[in-house]
């Protein structure tokens, strides 16, 4: 079947969501919302290829337009997503989609196209970076969930309750603030700079107010030791954003906060849940997801250069001197780097 591939825009499609679930695709990282967030906490430009017919999305593959001074030009799809596979029902609809984009990137002045689908695109092609993915059936229940968990995941449960560790579901302002002061001190110890304010303000005007997602907060003693943001659509929950206190560790908090969201979405109808992207070589990430009975896949991350014409291989590289570097950094500069410089980064 020959599709019409034209541009779409999320953003001034009243119906796009409905489409969405119209034709069976519950991906968040798809809905107008995500792509609401990153346009307007960055401005980035919707470029989305695809066909709608018969009311639902037949046919997609979208992409922001990063324009950065220090990065270049290119099409992502999408950034700061861990993954986001393409509406393709067969190996035409990816070829007219991706012909699209590739016409529409050259005419634009794109250095590349990177593609996040998670799985394997047609055509056996190389993916540029290989991570791992972690999903989790819940259709099962939360009985049959907590039987499947590790014996020590269990045990690290039930430790921070005897903990007196407790639990707030919510998706209320004060919440989300409360995590992003957590998450400013979290990527401070792993020597990155946070994410800005106005990113996150940006998931509670159009995700949380809109009840797509939650945070989640772990007290102790009357102060809050750790959290989680999520994100759900149709049937599928994701793990988005993490953060804990080191010194509290011991409490166990974050798989507490992890089972807590895992039974909400479980005991809620939702059919799967999503722990996000990990590298190979974050062992102690690897080993904590593991723990949950998920399974375990690959997810390949595609770069298409559009001078050379052909797919090539990219490192992921995330650890290097830089991190030493934004140890150092007192946390007002950290905060002026990240709304600096997570633009180009996508």
């Amino acid at each position: 079947m020959n599709h019409e591939i034209r541009m779409l825009d999320p953003l001034h499609d009243p119906a796009w969501d409905e489409q969405l679930l119209s034709g069976g695709h519950g991906s968040f990282f798809l809905t107008s919302s995500w792509a609401r967030v990153l346009a307007e906490s960055y401005g980035y430009q919707p470029r989305y290829f695809g066909e709608v017919r018969d009311g639902a999305l037949a046919a997609l593959m979208p992409f922001m337009e990063v324009n950065s001074i220090l990065t270049g030009k290119r099409g992502v799809s999408l950034p700061f997503t861990d993954q986001c596979a393409p509406i393709v029902d067969d190996s035409t609809a990816f070829r007219d989609a991706l012909e699209s984009a590739i016409d529409h990137g050259k005419r634009s002045g794109w250095k590349y196209l990177e593609m996040r689908p998670g799985g394997d695109l047609p055509g056996a092609i190389q993916p540029s970076t290989v991570c791992l993915g972690h999903t989790l059936d819940l259709t099962c229940g939360p009985e049959r969930l907590f039987a499947g968990l590790r014996d020590s995941t269990r045990r690290n449960i039930k430790r921070a309750r005897g903990e007196g560790v407790r639990i707030t579901i919510s998706a209320s302002p004060g919440d989300l603030q409360e995590f992003c002061r957590m998450n400013c001190l979290t990527r401070k110890d792993h020597g990155l700079p946070p994410q800005p304010y106005f990113f996150f303000d940006n998931i509670r005007r159009h995700v949380l107010s809109k009840d797509l997602g939650r945070v989640v907060l772990a007290s102790s003693g009357g102060k809050t030791v750790a959290g989680a943001l999520y994100v759900h659509f149709g049937a599928e929950a994701v793990y988005k954003y993490g953060a804990s206190d080191r010194r509290c560790q011991h409490l166990r908090a974050n798989n507490l906060i992890m089972w807590e969201a895992i039974h909400w979405y479980a005991s809620r109808g939702y059919g799967m849940f999503d722990f996000g992207r990990t590298e190979p070589e974050n062992e102690g990430l690897l080993q904590f997801k593991r723990g949950w009975g998920a399974d375990e896949h690959p997810i390949n991350y595609y770069r298409y250069d559009l001078r050379k014409e052909t797919f090539v291989e990219k490192s992921l590289d995330v650890s290097g001197a830089h991190t030493a570097y934004f140890r150092r950094l007192p946390m007002p500069l950290l905060k002026l780097a990240g709304t600096l410089l997570y633009r180009h980064v996508g």
